[in-house]
């Protein structure tokens, strides 16, 4: 992801970066919509519409939307810009005064020597100490607070995964097979837990560890291979799986393993009939 500015290669710029773009724009101090001063930056850096467009994690905001509306609020806070009423602002003195010094760049730290705005870091950071700290990396400086507290949540949603799937691997097999039932009744497959839990872990034979009902009814069967690995599971295991499957005349398979699937492996179910699902760890 990549604009220009000035004929210069940038990266799409993080939100203290457009802080004085942002205030160079409101310059001639006409009332300005935020649409209408992103817009207009968006041009200055020479954004894509895929870069403007650009969405957070969440898929609740542009990036670059998000990153000027922090730029905005920042230069607020510290008094170089104004808001008139809801999504307009417009430069203030300080902010002439400021233009006048011929900034080569205006940031969080640039902004600290204002009071107000040392005043609202102070109840900012306030906030956050009070609240339970529950991951020890920082957000990066460049983020907004929306792309630090998505930044945060992916963290320590990687780092439970991690840790159940460690529980997964040094449980036993029985209760790696009470999980796939679990699982496999939360996705919407099988009549109730007692029929599933019947037909999980019975069959065993051809490569094929149970049988699971698609819909309530049972009127579509699906079987089920499940391998508690540490490592991948390459095509040749996947092919010993089908191959039962053609043997059942099944039309559909889940292979279900703490471990990973080979690329080869991966490519291969793309190709077959009976539809094979795979889930890994």
């Amino acid at each position: 992801m990549s604009g220009h500015l000035k004929g210069i290669i940038v990266p799409v710029p993080d939100f203290q970066t457009i802080m004085l773009p942002l205030l160079r724009n409101a310059a001639d101090g006409k009332e300005r919509t935020s649409a209408v001063a992103r817009e207009e930056l968006a041009k200055e850096f020479s954004l894509s519409e895929d870069e403007r467009n650009e969405l957070l994690p969440s898929g609740r905001q542009a990036r670059f939307a998000n990153r000027c509306a922090w730029a905005t609020h920042y230069l607020q806070q510290a008094g170089l810009l104004r808001a008139v009423r809801r999504g307009v602002h417009q430069i203030t003195d300080r902010g002439r005064d400021v233009l006048k010094k011929n900034p080569q760049r205006i940031d969080i730290r640039f902004l600290d020597q204002f009071p107000e705005f040392l005043e609202f870091r102070s109840k900012k950071t306030d906030e956050e100490d009070s609240k339970p700290t529950e991951v020890s990396a920082g957000p990066v400086e460049a983020d907004t607070p929306e792309e630090a507290m998505e930044s945060a949540h992916s963290r320590m949603r990687m780092s439970l995964a991690s840790d159940l799937l460690a529980r997964v691997r040094a449980g036993s097999p029985r209760f790696f097979e009470g999980l796939v039932v679990e699982l496999l009744i939360q996705m919407g497959y099988g009549g109730s837990r007692r029929d599933a839990g019947q037909a999980i872990g019975r069959s065993g034979d051809e490569g094929i560890d149970g049988v699971i009902s698609e819909d309530r009814l049972g009127l579509d069967i699906v079987y089920i291979q499940a391998k508690r690995w540490e490592g991948t599971v390459g095509r040749p295991e996947i092919q010993k799986f089908v191959g039962a499957l053609h043997g059942k005349r099944a039309k559909k398979g889940v292979f279900i393993t703490t471990g990973s699937f080979s690329a080869d492996a991966v490519t291969y179910v793309e190709t077959i009939d009976p539809k094979v699902v795979l889930i890994d760890g």
